[in-house]
């Protein structure tokens, strides 16, 4: 890893933040809501699942197009694996990706080799993305070498997909957040994120702003552009333009693209929406 301490103290960070906020603040802008909307992975990750609820799930994204056509749809619909072909059969609009969550999601704590059939299969099933959980067991250990070579093995077997590792920051110290993304991102990671959802920490702009500075730090290295997700208990318009200027104000507008940041998230795309036209919907 390039370097093994976060480069901020957490008085930098908190400072930072508060000059971030207040941009954030005004930074609402029909455009900016928009840009939040066409950059979310619409999620459903319940135990109740079923056939049937996925594909009224996705004929959802189907119908939005014709509904709004003035609006970007959503960039993905994240399920579980075994879903993942449920959405590549109902899916009929172009442009939406199929992310799957895969690897022993959501804690990881099961062997390498069935987390690399699992993320196979999902590919073989539909998925263009595969979300997998950073190997805490070994990572808290300090046995960094044993996350790489996974992250790394998952990768090589994937093709084209891309690999989002999830960190679960909201269990890691600032220094860990910083290591855990740089080890990620340098084990073959398109994307990291910040959370599966699953724990009751989830995302944290103070997490968020880890990341991205890992990631910028990585791109003025190497010149590789590495996304970044934010995802758990994101909720709010609010919460979401915060996340964005952080995007915007550490990597720069470039960034502002499905290709590079989403948001990952249920609840938040019918709050956008009705901020966006005025009116109160339940679409999705």
């Amino acid at each position: 890893m390039s370097q093994e301490l976060c480069p901020l103290s957490i008085a930098d960070i908190t400072s930072e933040l508060a000059e971030i906020r207040e941009i954030a603040a005004s930074n609402s802008s029909q455009k900016m809501l928009e840009m939040a909307l066409s950059c979310i992975d619409l999620t459903t990750l319940n135990s109740t699942d079923t056939y049937s609820s996925v594909k009224a799930f996705t004929q959802k994204v189907n119908q939005f197009a014709a509904k709004y056509p003035a609006i970007k749809n959503v960039a993905a619909i994240c399920v579980y694996p075994n879903m993942a072909q449920t959405v590549k059969e109902t899916l009929n609009v172009s442009g939406i990706k199929i992310a799957a969550v895969a690897g022993g999601f959501p804690s990881s704590m099961t062997f390498t080799e069935v987390k690399i059939e699992e993320v196979r299969l999902a590919v073989a099933a539909g998925a263009d993305e595969i979300d997998i959980v950073l190997p805490l067991w070994a990572f808290l250990e300090g046995d960094f070498e044993t996350c790489a070579h996974e992250i790394s093995s998952i990768k090589k077997n994937i093709g084209h997909a891309h690999l989002k590792v999830i960190l679960e920051s909201g269990v890691l110290s600032p220094d860990q957040i910083w290591q855990a993304s740089l080890l990620s991102i340098e084990a073959g990671a398109d994307f990291i994120k910040t959370s599966t959802g699953k724990l009751p920490q989830a995302a944290s702009p103070e997490a968020a702003l880890i990341m991205c500075l890992a990631i910028k730090q990585y791109h003025a290295e190497t010149g590789r552009k590495i996304g970044f997700k934010p995802a758990g208990g994101i909720v709010t318009c609010e919460e979401a333009m915060l996340y964005l200027t952080i995007v915007q104000e550490i990597l720069g507008n470039e960034w502002l693209t499905p290709e590079l940041f989403r948001i990952g998230a249920s609840r938040l795309a019918n709050n956008l929406l009705e901020k966006i036209t005025g009116n109160e919907t339940k679409h999705f």
